[in-house]
């Protein structure tokens, strides 16, 4: 698993003209990409690490804060550019595998205290988002 995590002062995902999530203070925008074999412990490091990593002001976390978490499926984290001029997405695992592994993340979150805003899984999204820093960290359960 894939996590691209970016401290905001606030993020929208836009699907089809409507807002489907929004952080509108201070917190974490991340891209979760999934790949094929990921479980229960790459979903409870990862969620863990989300919540417990100090990225934001006066090396906080968001769960010394309380601050809120927009969590965005992305599987293009798992694309392959090395060959050719075309990327491949074959590390990415497939919808009916990543997408309950995403809502698992989400709801992680949300159990260990999160406020949780989600992305549409699957969906042609716009993404806007204050980076504040920047500050932007990849975690990867292959590297724990």
């Amino acid at each position: 698993m894939r996590a691209v995590v970016q401290r905001v002062l606030q993020a929208t995902v836009t699907v089809d003209g409507e807002v489907v999530g929004a952080i509108d203070r201070p917190g974490l925008l991340v891209y979760l990409g999934v790949t094929h074999g990921d479980g229960p412990a790459e979903v409870a490091w990862t969620a863990r690490k989300i919540w417990d990593v100090r990225l934001l002001r006066e090396e906080r976390s968001a769960s010394d804060v309380g601050a809120p978490v927009l969590v965005v499926s992305q599987f293009t984290l798992y694309g392959d550019a090395r060959k050719g001029r075309r990327p491949t997405w074959q590390a990415a695992a497939p919808g009916p595998v990543s997408e309950p592994t995403y809502e698992a993340v989400c709801a992680e979150l949300v159990r260990l205290g999160a406020r949780v805003e989600r992305g549409r899984f699957g969906a042609d999204m716009r993404v806007a988002s204050v980076n504040d820093g920047p500050i932007t960290l990849i975690l990867d359960t292959a590297e724990r």
